[in-house]
């Protein structure tokens, strides 16, 4: 946009220059810049410079300032996260000249509903204010503050400090009355309006400015009374009103599961169905997991269909990728027909649901050359200068086998209302949640409409942003709308790698829009650590994923420790171009203790919100101690974690005494989450042996003494 500057006492036109350019008027730092006083400037697209104000009358408003807010982000651009059933703790700076008193407010309501709801806000220390308000349906909610003078509390005050100095308050009891009166006013229409007629009729009944009418207007119960009705003086509103959306909890609490299910047959020479991923669901639920997510599920292409390990030529039986979406048999509102029909996809959709389980589908908005939408609307996609489509590129890497769309010009806005009927439609088919392939490739202002809309119709649908890409435009991601955001986890391996960055998500404004999903492995991403560390490493990986964050993954395969390598991160006989047979009895797989941190995670509310993460002191730096805790501090769970799969590591840790208030040599019990068993550990330091063959991790449940357990 243009920058526009004028100076701040000048009533002329602003001077408009582009970016870049120097106003010939001033130098920076120069006399004649000085002179002028303050310049304005103002930097936005489209924005208009105010109009003049000479000769205006002046309205007083803001006599209560209301400022510094929490929760707050980007000037309330961007609306918080919580989930249903919290309060949202809100605060504000609040102040008026002068020693009178003053109240306030939390005015909120569903974003959806016209009347404002009240909430009171408790003067702490220092002009700081602070309150909270429910959250009680899963809905986008709008708040803002009002302050006001208030008279009733500057009487009281200022009559019992007379009271107590014994000066004589008969003109401060009319005062009073008064003050009563106006209360009765305001109280017209409201249920309280007759019982606040009644004392009024009582007041009347006694002489003016009497010890018996004081004596009326300060009984507790009356002057709760009046002080709720009485006139709020220089009422002053916050100067925008704010959001926060109220997720349910499985957008900050689940456990992913990710399966390809064309290899759910156990033949790598028969294509999977949906009847298959019905048989293997007990196997799922098994693990303690809550979504079962599947990479595209569409029919796919044939022309330019890739082979094996992302060949580009298919031999015969070749598959193909599954993002290579669209034949024949339609596009991304048609299921591949060796799948199955709607009627298995519904069947199959009914045992996930009873075995506890939820379907996640991939929107992955890109097309084969086959797609239906290639001949019905060419308009939508890209063309190179000799008129052939332009296949999709990520240099150096090229995926042939799929075109992507453009959503500018002559797509807009046709293009954007197909994408959002698709993922509409799969609503419907009672599919809520979704992960977005590429979501930053796309442009920011589709996916806050896409997003809106949809949760407009189904405000229980789910967005994950598989973005891996640069920080601010994952954070952009989360804060249009996306309810969860992959992150760079798979690629934090020391500790002060996952210090630093659990410290960034939890304890930064970060937590309050963007939540971490810890996938420990993608069909994409077979971590280095993991290819050399053998079934330690897997344990670690999947330990710190499952409770560093709330929200995490695995994709199969990872319980069985698979790690064969084919180039740098990706697995031989990828299963994105080819059907794999997994043997999920093999030996040495992890299953039991992916299936103890599912129900470790369940059990205890602690692991439900990642913000309350909590380094401790552990003097080796192979070894990562962290507690999580409720606000009520009634769940703790400890974690030490050997972050070395080869080596045995020791290390003096603390055990943190000091959030029960327990005095460093006091005792605390300790519940084995992992091994079993109970115990006490007594005094703040300890020492622990880590080794990889049979303990590379612990995690504990602390259970302080029931004096300590909510100082």
């Amino acid at each position: 946009g243009a920058i526009l500057a004028r100076t701040g006492g000048g009533l002329g036109p602003f001077i408009d220059r582009t970016p870049g350019e120097v106003p010939l008027q001033f130098e920076p730092g120069s006399p004649a810049m000085l002179a002028a006083g303050e310049v304005r400037i103002l930097v936005a697209e489209g924005a208009k410079p105010p109009a003049a104000i000479a000769g205006s009358e002046p309205d007083g408003a803001g006599r209560v300032v209301i400022e510094t807010v929490w929760p707050e982000l980007d000037g309330g651009r961007t609306p918080v996260k919580r989930v249903v059933g919290e309060a949202v703790e809100v605060w504000a700076d609040i102040f008026s000249d002068g020693h009178d008193k003053i109240a306030a407010a939390i005015l909120y309501r569903p974003e959806d509903e016209p009347e404002w709801r009240r909430a009171p806000l408790r003067f702490v220390d220092n002009d700081r204010w602070a309150g909270s308000f429910p959250l009680d349906r899963n809905a986008r909610y709008v708040f803002t503050i009002e302050g006001w003078r208030d008279p009733f509390a500057s009487w009281l005050h200022e009559i019992q400090a007379k009271q107590a100095a014994g000066v004589d308050v008969t003109l401060e009891t009319i005062e009073g009355l008064q003050i009563a009166e106006e209360a009765a006013v305001q109280a017209t229409g409201t249920g309280e309006a007759a019982a606040l007629q009644g004392i009024l009729d009582r007041l009347f009944a006694e002489t003016k400015g009497s010890a018996a009418q004081l004596a009326l207007l300060l009984d507790p119960h009356n002057a709760a009374l009046i002080g709720r009705h009485a006139e709020r003086v220089n009422l002053s509103r916050y100067d925008r009103e704010l959001g926060v959306v109220a997720d349910r909890l499985a957008a900050r609490f689940s456990a992913w599961y990710e399966i390809f299910p064309r290899s759910m047959s156990h033949d790598p020479d028969r294509h999977g169905t949906f009847d298959d991923v019905i048989a293997h669901l007990p196997y799922v639920q098994g693990m303690g997991f809550d979504v079962l997510y599947f990479p595209p599920i569409h029919p796919i292409g044939f022309r330019n269909r890739k082979g094996k390990n992302n060949s580009l030529t298919a031999e015969p039986g070749d598959v193909g990728s599954v993002y290579a979406i669209g034949s024949e048999a339609g596009g991304h509102e048609a299921i591949h027909p060796d799948l199955g029909d709607f009627a298995s996809f519904r069947r199959m959709v009914d045992a996930a649901h009873a075995h506890g389980l939820e379907i996640a589908l991939d929107f992955a908005v890109q097309c084969s050359p086959d797609h239906p939408w290639i001949k019905q609307h060419p308009e939508w996609f890209e063309y190179r200068p000799d008129g052939t489509m332009k296949y999709a590129e990520n240099p150096p890497k090229k995926y042939e086998d799929i075109y992507n769309v453009q959503f500018y010009g002559e797509s807009k806005p046709a293009l954007w209302y197909a994408l959002r009927d698709a993922v509409l439609f799969w609503c419907r088919e009672r599919v809520r949640i979704f992960r977005v392939d590429n979501p930053h490739t796309k442009p920011l202002p589709f996916w806050k409409w896409l997003i809106a809309e949809v949760n407009a119709a189904y405000p229980d649908a789910l967005f994950l942003a598989e973005a891996f890409t640069r920080p601010k435009m994952m954070r952009a991601l989360a804060k249009i709308g996306f309810q969860q955001s992959y992150t760079y986890f798979t690629w934090r391996d020391t500790k002060a790698e996952l210090t630093e960055y659990m410290t960034e998500l939890a304890h930064t404004s970060m937590g309050e829009y963007y939540r971490p999903n810890f996938f420990a492995n993608t069909p994409d991403i077979n971590p280095v650590y993991l290819q050399t560390s053998g079934p330690a490493g897997f344990i670690v990986r999947g330990t710190l994923a499952a409770t560093l964050s709330s929200v995490y993954g695995i994709y199969n395969g990872f319980e069985l420790c698979e790690a064969a390598l084919y180039r740098k991160e990706e697995y031989f006989d990828s299963e994105k171009y080819a059907i794999r047979a997994w043997d999920f009895d093999r030996p040495g797989n992890i299953r039991d203790h992916i299936t103890k941190l599912n129900r470790i995670r369940r059990d205890n509310p602690a692991l439900w919100d990642f913000r309350n993460i909590t380094f401790l002191n552990a003097y080796n730096d192979n070894i990562l101690a962290y507690l999580r805790m409720t606000k009520e501090r009634d769940n703790a769970v400890m974690v030490l974690v050997n972050l070395d799969p080869k080596n045995r590591q020791e290390c003096t840790y603390e055990v943190p005494l000091w959030e029960f208030g327990i005095p460093d040599h006091g005792a605390i019990g300790v519940e084995d989450l992992l091994k079993g068993g109970s115990f006490s550990l007594n005094g703040k330091s300890h020492r622990i042996a880590l080794d990889p063959v049979d303990r590379p991790v612990v995690i504990w449940r602390l259970v302080p003494p029931p004096a300590q357990a909510a100082p």
